[in-house]
């Protein structure tokens, strides 16, 4: 909350970060589901006491509020979706406490998946993925709302169709231009969802893991092209634009996208003597992988009608 005081102007929030659960439901057949989250929690409360005077009595003590995880999740029943978590912990917070103006939830799923054993997928087995997939939400208790959904740590490499060329050279340019590399990044994604209220939040089960995957398809693809021929690649840059205009092309009810894509090198290796004979020369085949340093490459694009 932002408040004026004495003529400064005074901004305060308190929360508990890091609240680790695990989650387990088990369907009728006897099928085991699992998920492990990371739950952070920021209230905008109405409790300026506690810092201007010796009263606390209008805290949440962030105590309660790792509690409220447990407990919420053991009352989820039925198998839910991250974001729906996240958004009934918010609603919780936001109607339970009169103090509690608003909320925002941030969670972070770790990657579990199933496990498959000669091609069939394991009843209650699981094994450690790699991209994560996050969200933060804020509810305010009007009912406002706001859902942003991503992934972290979406490695995608391809080992042609990806070139770089026409690019500024100057006393300082080294790098040499090609229509044959390497492209290979990490993707870090977030897309905010168009709903403004709890009212309009679809009501189904599955909603907003369903619409994850949905996108996490749509970049992948759009990134590759088609499976035979691919699609080429001219810059860094222009396949990140092609995939957030893809995510908005397809999701009306995703109104922006933001894209981080680092591009992640693969140096080709020409290796000479001490009297300049080659012992190895580069034929598009043999490169020394290097992450550090590397291309740093992001934008967004909106929805001309978004209140982002």
């Amino acid at each position: 909350m932002t408040r004026e005081i004495e003529n400064f102007k005074f901004e305060h929030r308190h929360g508990k970060d890091r609240v680790r659960v695990g989650r387990v439901w088990r369907n009728k057949d006897g099928r085991y589901f699992f998920v492990e989250w990371n739950v952070s929690i920021s209230l905008l409360s109405d409790c300026l006491p506690a810092y201007l005077l010796d009263d606390n009595s209008d805290i949440v003590a962030t105590d309660t509020m790792k509690n409220t995880v447990y407990v919420k999740a053991k009352e989820c029943s039925e198998q839910i979706s991250m974001e729906d978590f996240a958004i009934l912990l918010a609603k919780h917070f936001t109607s339970f406490y009169r103090q509690v103006t608003g909320a925002i939830i941030k969670i972070v799923e770790k990657p579990w998946e199933r496990v498959y054993i000669d091609g069939q997928e394991h009843e209650h087995g699981f094994k450690l993925g790699s991209e994560k997939h996050t969200t933060e939400v804020f509810v305010k208790k009007s009912g406002a709302l706001q859902v942003t959904s991503g992934i972290e740590g979406l490695a995608l490499l391809k080992t042609t169709m990806s070139g770089f060329e026409g690019f500024i050279r100057d006393k300082y340019t080294v790098l040499p231009e090609t229509r044959e590399r390497i492209l290979a990044t990490e993707v870090t994604a977030s897309w905010r969802y168009s709903y403004e209220s709890l009212s309009s939040i679809p009501q189904k089960p599955y909603y907003f893991t369903d619409r994850y995957l949905d996108v996490k398809k749509v970049l992948v693809e759009t990134f590759y092209g088609p499976p035979k021929q691919g699609v080429y690649s001219p810059s860094v840059q222009n396949t990140l634009h092609h995939m957030a205009k893809s995510v908005l092309n397809r999701f009306l009810d995703i109104s922006s996208v933001q894209l981080k894509m680092p591009n992640i090198h693969f140096l080709p290796v020409n290796l000479k003597n001490k009297d300049d004979e080659t012992i190895v020369k580069f034929n598009d085949d043999v490169y020394l992988p290097t992450d550090e340093p590397h291309g740093s490459i992001e934008a967004s694009l909106s929805r001309f009608w978004s209140k982002m």
